[in-house]
């Protein structure tokens, strides 16, 4: 059994990323094409570096994705928080369920709907789409992930931590600052990380809200693709891959700091 499943989940993998690897090895293709491997070079990566509206894009979409994450997750403290301590049981349910809808709808209907109010915005007040329709849209579907992601670790928080600060005479925001954010940092860490990738690997949504005048990574990136397969695709997809690598690997280790941390306190 243990060998089936070591099978299978090799296999899924494989499936998963044996084309991504199969694209980076054409990244370095020196013959400018996926067909034959004719040398090793790093052109179509200096290629990249050297395309100054490539560039520019480049840095949007960073900014996007940070700006999106920094305040989604802000918001997403927020609510998990002000969702835990509901005490009408129906609202909170219906508060919950709204968040879920959001996670499992389809990105097109979000895109389009975004599209939709954006175009009625700037009917009234003539601001067209760009870098705040895109950074609005990437909020608004990284809050759910950032509030699944923070709910969990406030059921987990054991209310008598809550209970001893008030009797030691701390007030609300005492209370919330040296007692329950410390508790959800992890949480609101992760979140923060996933919310940060969603923004990068966005492409259907900012596909609706970019407009003419403002572009992110993933979208500009299928425009050169309906033009033709270039090696700066494979070489911007790479680049691409390793910032997501990066990121996940930064989380591993600051999640792995918060565990060996907590360990040491409890063994004090």
């Amino acid at each position: 059994m243990k060998i089936t499943g070591k099978l299978y989940l090799s296999i899924v993998l494989a499936f998963l990323y044996l084309p991504i690897f199969f694209l980076i090895y054409y990244s370095f293709n020196g013959a400018g094409n996926m067909t034959h491997f004719e040398g090793f070079t790093f052109d179509h990566y200096l290629s990249v570096f050297q395309n100054k509206r490539l560039i520019v894009i480049i840095v949007n979409t960073i900014a996007v994705a940070l700006l999106a994450a920094s305040i989604s997750t802000l918001i997403g403290i927020c609510g998990a928080i002000g969702i835990h301590y509901l005490r009408n049981k129906k609202i909170k349910v219906g508060l919950l369920t709204l968040n879920n809808i959001l996670m499992v709808s389809s990105d097109v209907v979000i895109g389009s709907s975004f599209l939709l109010l954006f175009t009625v915005i700037g009917h009234y007040t003539g601001m067209g789409l760009g870098f705040w329709s895109v950074l609005i849209s990437h909020i608004a579907f990284c809050v759910p992930i950032v509030v699944l992601l923070v709910l969990p670790k406030l059921y987990d928080m054991n209310t008598s931590m809550i209970d001893a600060a008030r009797d030691l005479g701390a007030n609300s925001w005492q209370t919330l600052t040296k007692v329950v954010i410390p508790h959800i940092l992890p949480g609101a860490i992760g979140g923060f990380f996933m919310a940060l990738t969603y923004s990068l690997d966005d492409f259907t949504v900012s596909f609706f809200v970019t407009g003419s005048g403002f572009s992110v990574l993933s979208v500009e990136v299928y425009s050169m693709a309906r033009k033709g397969i270039t090696m700066e695709i494979n070489a911007i997809s790479t680049l691409l891959f390793l910032l997501v690598m990066i990121l996940i690997l930064g989380y591993y280790f600051i999640k792995r700091g918060q565990q060996k941390r907590s360990l040491k306190r409890g063994e004090n």
